[in-house]
């Protein structure tokens, strides 16, 4: 089943971020909407038949609004393809992507067709999105792409592990994360890892700084667009509450357990076995666990705060796909019908929704997805979309490089590589500037 990644950053290469940046296109004059014309659509909607079928389901609802437009969809496409066919000229009329951290580099670059003047032209009632996905479907005041279902991070525990070692709830505080992490933590004999409370790597699967970044309050940039990573005490915070718990279970005894463990989006990935009592993810975890573990016994919550930020519990950290119209396509005007369609289609929202188990992206669609939200472990999800302490990562002209930045010097710091955290920051604080610079030409 197809998930936006909140990983995802990490493995963005700087030549993908940068090749925004080349071309001067013209936008093209294509065919009114209204006659009749084949337009395409590149996705990467795919990893399982249900996920394919409501995605073609969506397409259908659109072609029967719009009888004289046949959409070609195109699966497996990336950000890369999609960047690749934008610099050779033969880009697709619609394109979808799943790294909301390339908004920036898209808008700015004009990789992305800014949708401002159809939306007034339209009259599209903008206060259907909710200010977080709205927030990361633009960037300086341009909107270059609209959002096409969320996606949120909580807290998923295991009933049976946590009964067993006398917890009635999972924790809200991250000195209780920690606490409960110990106490459910079994070794072997020979002092190895046999069953881990909480895993505080940051390369196991979606603990990413930008999960944690709202938890601790953390800020990623300053108002003028640089890092604020090494000024902002939360980095600082969470860092040392993270490096705690590496230092308690020993750094080679994680990475020694992590070895063994399951591939995150099978049948044996370790919360779902049973291997890891605490776990930090996504709401599509709920349908996974439902196909591939139906009988764990489990509960999913917000993600715990700081200490000192308790009256913010029930936030957490968004994303989403996004949808765009790239430059060059050679069907703008019925492009742009699609791409309204597809994000304000309240049908047509909850039908993917509802397949792939992603939180709908307009609040109308939210209302309307009473089969999410009556499940009572997705609810979770749809709590922290809706909570006014959400937050998604902010938008830069060289897309997610200061995350993958951030995340290869946390490595480091787990490791035990770095004696001088502030001025490893400081150097961070550099690098991720200096890159900042070159990305905004």
């Amino acid at each position: 089943m197809h998930t936006i990644r909140i990983a995802a950053p990490a493995a963005i290469s700087l030549a993908l971020l940068a090749g925004c940046t080349a071309g001067t296109q013209q936008p093209v004059n294509g065919p009114a909407a209204s006659e009749a014309q084949t337009i395409t659509i590149w996705h990467g909607f795919g990893t399982s038949a249900s996920e394919v079928n409501a995605f073609n389901t969506m397409l259908s609802l659109f072609h029967k609004a719009h009888p004289n437009i046949t959409v070609k969809a195109v699966s497996g496409q990336d950000d890369d393809k999609i960047t690749a066919g934008i610099r050779s000229g033969n880009p697709p009329d619609v394109a979808v992507s799943f790294t909301t951290d390339n908004v920036g580099k898209f808008c700015q670059s004009g990789a992305f067709q800014d949708l401002a003047p159809r939306l007034s032209r339209d009259k599209v009632d903008m206060s259907q999105f909710p200010k977080a996905v709205l927030d990361y479907t633009q960037f300086a005041g341009k909107r270059c792409a609209l959002p096409l279902l969320a996606d949120a991070t909580g807290l998923y525990f295991n009933k049976k592990l946590l009964a067993a070692a006398g917890y009635t709830g999972p924790p809200k505080t991250m000195s209780e994360l920690s606490a409960m992490a110990k106490k459910l933590t079994v070794r072997n004999s020979d002092g190895s890892l046999k069953t881990v409370g909480f895993m505080p790597l940051s390369t196991y699967y979606e603990n990413t700084p930008q999960t944690f970044g709202p938890a601790f309050g953390a800020t990623w940039l300053t108002p003028d667009g640089k890092s604020n990573i090494g000024s902002d005490p939360a980095w600082t915070a969470y860092l040392h509450w993270q490096k705690d718990l590496v230092d308690w279970y020993g750094y080679n005894n994680l990475i020694k357990f992590q070895r063994t463990l399951g591939d995150e989006f099978e049948a044996d990935n370790p919360f779902q076995v049973g291997k890891v009592a605490m776990a930090v993810d996504g709401e599509w975890r709920t349908a996974m666990i439902a196909e591939q573990a139906p009988n764990l016994d489990y509960g999913t919550a917000p993600v715990p705060v700081a200490d000192n930020r308790l009256d913010q519990y029930g936030g957490g950290f968004i994303t989403g796909t996004i949808i765009g119209i790239p430059r060059g396509a050679k069907h703008p005007d019925a492009a742009w019908e699609l791409v309204k369609f597809l994000t304000t289609n309240t049908d047509s929202l909850v039908t993917l929704a509802n397949a792939i188990h992603n939180v709908p992206s307009t609040i109308p669609a939210l209302a309307a997805a009473t089969e999410l939200t009556s499940d009572e472990h997705f609810r979770t999800f749809v709590e922290v979309f809706k909570n006014p302490n959400t937050k998604a990562s902010p938008a830069s002209p060289n897309g997610g490089a200061y995350i993958v930045t951030f995340g290869t010097f946390i490595q480091s710091w787990e490791a035990g590589r770095v004696p001088d955290l502030a001025a490893g920051l400081a150097k961070t604080d550099k690098e991720i500037n200096d890159a900042l610079a070159l990305g905004g030409n």
